[in-house]
């Protein structure tokens, strides 16, 4: 596709990346099987663990977790009231928006101890291996510090499409507004007064400007990660998108906000005028 060939222009080392169309074939450019760093997409992988833990019983949504008036759900939406790392509460719980390492982190260790399993070894089992991603490892903390590669995001592009490992209701939960009309701020992109987030996934809402493409539909759900690397899914069009880099988005912080959205948009308009891969 052209829009994938845009990515032979942005300024890195490395660059894979892939497009799934609506009638569900995949077009990729780059070393799809090479492991990446993919930064905080891995809290996409937190927030779907987590829902497969509350199917199971191991977990609650709405259960008291962190500081008095939090739960499970304030902290996968960040709006628990932890600042970006530290475990002191710097806001009352549900009052806005506050992108929180530490919140994510919170979460997964409480699904460890309700395990009473490590949180990899959890997430291995109820998310890696039945969806075949055997290359994606955790080095560290869950919220950051993940590896994978493009072909295994492509098989979690594939449960966020046609889920089999959650119910519907649960499926919907996680791309669906958690505490709506919240101000807040993306890191790296900018305050907004209405900053829209599911269960650890971005929702694109009205925000502008935006990492993805200004055809991305408000309900296009997603993360991108410090270290140059993005996963979107837009429902309306029935199309998604991850492409990983192996340079840090701080250090082309410019040209990835002008150089994601252009890939965005071109592969939208490219999908709706029905090409294929």
């Amino acid at each position: 596709m052209r829009a994938l060939a845009l990515t032979a222009t942005w300024p890195v080392p490395n660059v894979a990346a892939a497009a799934v169309l609506p009638d569900g074939s995949v077009a990729t450019v780059g070393e799809i099987d090479r492991a990446f760093r993919i930064a905080s997409v891995a809290k996409m992988l937190v927030g779907y663990t987590m829902l497969v833990a509350i199917e199971e019983g191991t977990l609650r949504l709405d259960q008291p977790l962190g500081q008095d008036g939090c739960t499970l759900r304030h902290l996968l939406a960040h709006t628990g009231g932890y600042a970006f790392d530290g475990t002191a509460p710097i806001a009352r719980p549900g009052v806005r928006r506050i992108y929180s390492n530490t919140g994510i982190e919170m979460a997964a260790q409480a699904l460890a101890d309700a395990a009473e399993m490590p949180y990899a070894e959890y997430q291995r089992e109820a998310l890696l291996q039945p969806l075949g991603m055997r290359s994606t490892e955790l080095h560290g903390s869950p919220a950051h510090m993940v590896s994978s590669t493009v072909a295994d995001l492509v098989r979690f592009i594939g449960e966020l499409r046609s889920p089999t490992l959650v119910g519907g209701a649960s499926a919907q939960a996680y791309r669906t507004v958690q505490f709506p009309g919240l101000p807040g701020l993306v890191p790296g992109i900018g305050r907004y007064p209405d900053c829209p987030w599911g269960l650890a996934t971005e929702i694109r809402g009205d925000k502008q400007p935006h990492w993805t493409g200004t055809r991305n539909s408000p309900a296009t759900f997603g993360h991108f990660g410090g270290a140059g690397t993005l996963l979107w899914v837009d429902p309306g069009a029935e199309v998604a998108c991850v492409a990983l880099t192996d340079r840090s988005f701080d250090d082309w912080s410019a040209e990835a906000l002008h150089c994601w959205p252009e890939m965005s948009d071109a592969l939208l308009a490219e999908a709706a005028n029905g090409a294929g891969a």
